[in-house]
């Protein structure tokens, strides 16, 4: 298993948490997501409109499924999610996560939710 999954796994939680800073900071110039409900490639400043609301996730709990490294500097990740809406709606996921390094650490490239049965 490559050596910086516990650093791509703490930004995936940041993810979920974090503020517009936190994902124009830490997403690349253009990252392709994919939602049930949106897909497609989105720019760096659009991504980072999503994170509006900082406090979304009251609770988050990620189960590592795998990680892969195609090339020294593109991992990619795939972890079952387990969270908690600010509202108290219940959302669990299957998520996949790439991310490319750059000099100043790793950008967030590609992400992708599939919504697991029983969530809101």
């Amino acid at each position: 298993m490559p050596k910086n999954h516990d650093d791509l796994l703490a930004l995936e939680k940041k993810f979920w948490t974090g503020d517009q800073a936190f994902f124009a900071a830490n997403a690349d110039a253009e990252c392709l997501v994919a939602f049930p409900d949106m897909a497609g490639v989105m720019d760096n400043a659009d991504l980072a409109a999503t994170a509006k609301n900082p406090n979304r996730w009251k609770e988050l709990e990620i189960e590592l499924k795998g990680v892969i490294e195609p090339s020294a500097d593109v991992t990619l990740i795939s972890y079952e999610a387990d969270a908690t809406r600010e509202n108290g709606e219940h959302y669990k996921a299957l998520v996949s996560t790439g991310y490319k390094k750059h000099r100043d650490g790793w950008k967030m490239m590609f992400h992708s939710q599939t919504p697991l049965e029983g969530s809101a």
